[in-house]
C-alpha cells in the first residue's frame, strides 16, 4: 500500500512541480492537493491529474484548523509537504501581512492538526511533515564569503524571509516538544514550467515576447543562486526517503549568477530562437526579435528594491554526502528547457499577465 500525500501549496509553482514529479515516480500514492487558490496558485497547473483515482484537490486555505484536520482524517494522510506560502520579496515589503497570516500562523494550523492526527493516539504511526523553506532565512552573502550552510545562523531581512524564518522555528520546535517527525529543506531561487511571471525569469521571458522593459534592480550586479525545479524536487524525495528526522537539508543548484547576467542571457536565448524559427516572429510580432534586433534593448535598470540582499548560495553537500543528491540540470540546459515549455505554453502564462 502506498502512502497518502497532502502537498500544501499544490497549485503553485514549485508545488505543483513536485505534485507533478510524484505521480510519475509514485503512481501507486494518494496525492491530496491542497491550495487556497490565491493569485499565485492555478489549478490549470493541475489539469492532466484531475480525474486520477489517486488524486484529489482541496480548494481551502491552511490557516482553517478544522479543514486541514478534516483533510488529514479523511484521506489516512501519513506524508504532509508544505509548500503553501506567499514568496515574493516586493509584495512582502508592500504588504507583510499576509506573509504573517499564511507563512506564520498557516504553518502553525499545519503542525498543530498533524501533532493531533499523528501524536494524539495511543499509538504513534509512522509519518513525516516536511517544510519546504528558502535560503533567504539566512540573509545576505558578501561576494566572496563561503555558501550558506545548515549551520548558519538565520539573519531574515525581509518580512518575507522573517515570515519563512518563523516558520522553520516553529517546525523545529514541533519536533522536540512534541515528538513529531519532521525534516526541513532550504533552497535556492527556483525557475521552470509553471513559474509564475512575476519573478525574474519568467517575467523577462513573457516581457521579451510581448517587447515589454526587462526592469533590472540597482546595477543587476546582485548575485542568486538557481536550482532548476525538477532537481529541488528529486532533493526533496531523497529527503522524504533517507533525511534524518529533525534535521535540516540545504538544496541548491550549484548555479551562482548575476541578475543582469542571468537577464541577457535570456535575451540572446531568444534572440537566437527567433532568427533560426520564423514561426516565432509570427506568434510573437511584438519581440525584438521578430524584426531582427537585439531584446537587450529591451533592458532598463530601476531603482534597487529596500533591502535588498546583496548574494545567496546554498552549500549542497550535506544533501550530497549523506543522500546522494546530484542536479541533473546546469543552469544552461534548464534555461533552455525552462525556455521551451514557456513558448509551447501561451496559452498558460498569457492569461497571468496582468498590465
Amino acid at each position: 500500500m502506498g502512502k497518502s500525500l497532502l502537498v500544501t501549496g499544490a497549485a503553485g509553482f514549485i508545488g505543483a512541480n513536485f505534485v507533478h514529479y510524484w505521480a510519475r515516480q509514485y503512481p501507486a500514492d494518494r496525492l491530496v492537493a491542497y491550495d487556497a487558490l490565491t493569485y499565485a496558485g492555478n489549478l490549470a497547473n493541475l489539469d492532466s491529474l484531475r480525474g486520477r483515482p489517486n488524486f484529489s484537490f482541496i480548494h481551502a486555505n491552511i490557516c482553517d484548523y478544522d479543514r486541514v484536520l478534516q483533510t488529514m482524517r479523511e484521506h489516512a494522510v501519513d506524508t504532509v509537504v508544505h509548500f503553501a506560502a506567499e514568496s515574493h520579496v516586493d509584495r512582502s515589503i508592500a504588504g507583510p501581512d499576509a506573509f504573517i497570516a499564511t507563512n506564520v500562523v498557516g504553518t502553525h494550523c499545519l503542525l498543530k492538526a498533524a501533532r493531533e492526527v499523528w501524536l494524539g493516539g495511543a499509538a504513534v504511526a509512522p509519518h513525516r511533515f516536511h517544510h519546504v523553506s528558502t535560503d533567504e532565512v539566512y540573509g545576505s552573502l558578501a561576494a566572496a564569503a563561503p555558501a550558506f550552510t545548515e549551520a548558519h545562523k538565520y539573519e531574515p531581512n525581509s518580512p518575507y524571509s522573517a515570515s519563512k524564518a518563523a516558520s522553520d522555528h516553529l517546525v523545529r520546535a514541533y519536533h522536540h516538544t512534541y515528538g513529531l517527525q519532521v525534516t526541513t529543506s532550504n533552497c535556492s531561487n527556483n525557475y521552470g514550467p509553471f513559474h509564475f511571471p512575476e519573478k525574474l525569469i519568467p517575467l523577462c521571458i513573457t516581457n521579451i515576447l510581448q517587447g515589454l522593459p526587462l526592469p533590472v534592480y540597482g546595477d543587476g550586479s546582485n548575485i542568486r543562486d538557481w536550482l532548476y525545479v525538477e532537481d529541488h524536487c528529486r532533493g526533496i524525495e531523497l529527503v522524504l526517503g533517507g533525511g534524518i528526522i529533525g534535521e535540516t537539508y540545504n538544496i541548491g543548484g550549484n548555479n551562482e549568477w548575476r541578475n543582469l547576467a542571468i537577464v541577457e542571457r535570456l535575451c540572446d536565448s531568444l534572440d537566437a530562437r527567433f532568427a533560426a524559427d520564423p514561426d516565432l516572429a509570427q506568434r510573437f510580432p511584438a519581440a525584438p526579435g521578430a524584426i531582427g534586433a537585439s531584446a537587450r534593448e529591451l533592458i532598463t535598470f530601476v531603482e534597487d528594491r529596500a533591502g535588498h540582499d546583496w548574494r545567496y548560495a546554498i552549500d549542497a553537500r550535506r544533501i550530497t554526502d549523506e543522500l546522494g543528491y546530484v542536479p541533473r540540470e546546469s543552469f544552461e540546459t534548464g534555461l533552455e528547457r525552462t525556455l521551451d515549455w514557456f513558448l509551447a505554453n501561451e496559452d498558460w502564462w498569457r492569461p497571468l499577465l496582468v498590465r
